[in-house]
């Protein structure tokens, strides 16, 4: 596992359990909120650092260590206040891993199209924002009873943008099962190419899963020539 640094801005329930969470899978993290009395929720010996502030503040997000940071959560109980923060997030400071919580699904479309993975309410749990704010391969969202055949969800990364998923195939070991795009699934995924936001449902027998993770981190190949020769 791949220990980060991760800001979780909002200190409510969620947001405290999935402080709680993040150090003792070894991350470092920085909890933000404006009301203090909100850190009462982490118990005493709670490891990480605890930041008086906004999430659409620059000065505030600096002092989370936002420079630094492998992701991002936006736990408030304001939708708008969410996005802006997962935006900056995303836009200034060019963290990966951002997800926003919204309590208005009908908007998830529109962030999503932005590039930011939402999480609606109704839908809501700390695994599952677990898993796209540290996505760990080895966690699987499905097992079936023998233990051999795995269901991988997984936010698409930015290196596979612009890429033809139908690459997402290794033998007959693992493959690409469905896409959420823009809040639709698809199963066409056959003709389909990467979009910024799209969500992965893959399928994958459990020894494949490690080879499965170094093919979604693999940068983009280099172009080709006309005359089928790779570019310097």
């Amino acid at each position: 596992m791949v220990v980060v640094h991760i800001i979780v801005v909002g200190c409510g329930r969620v947001g405290a359990e999935l402080s709680i969470r993040l150090t003792d899978r070894g991350h470092s993290v920085s909890v933000m909120d404006r009301v203090p009395r909100a850190f009462h929720r982490l118990p005493e010996d709670w490891p990480g650092e605890m930041i008086i502030g906004s999430g659409f503040s620059l000065e505030d997000l600096d002092a989370a260590g936002a420079s630094k940071a492998g992701g991002l959560v936006a736990v408030t109980n304001g939708d708008n206040t969410n996005i802006l923060t997962a935006r900056i997030a995303r836009e200034h400071y060019g963290i990966v891993n951002v997800v926003a919580r919204i309590y208005d699904p009908r908007r998830a479309i529109i962030y999503q199209r932005l590039g930011i993975p939402t999480v609606a309410t109704v839908t809501w749990t700390v695994e599952h924002v677990l898993q796209r704010l540290a996505p760990d391969m080895e966690e699987c969202a499905w097992t079936d009873p023998s233990g051999r055949l795995v269901l991988v969800e997984r936010v698409l990364p930015e290196s596979w943008a612009g890429r033809p998923l139908r690459d997402l195939l290794i033998g007959k070991r693992a493959k690409l099962a469905a896409v959420i795009r823009a809040g639709e699934p698809r199963l066409d995924t056959e003709g389909l190419v990467g979009q910024e936001g799209d969500v992965l449902h893959l399928v994958a027998l459990r020894g494949a899963v490690a080879e499965l993770e170094s093919l979604l981190g693999a940068p983009e190949p280099p172009p080709v020539a006309e005359d089928g020769k790779d570019r310097p």
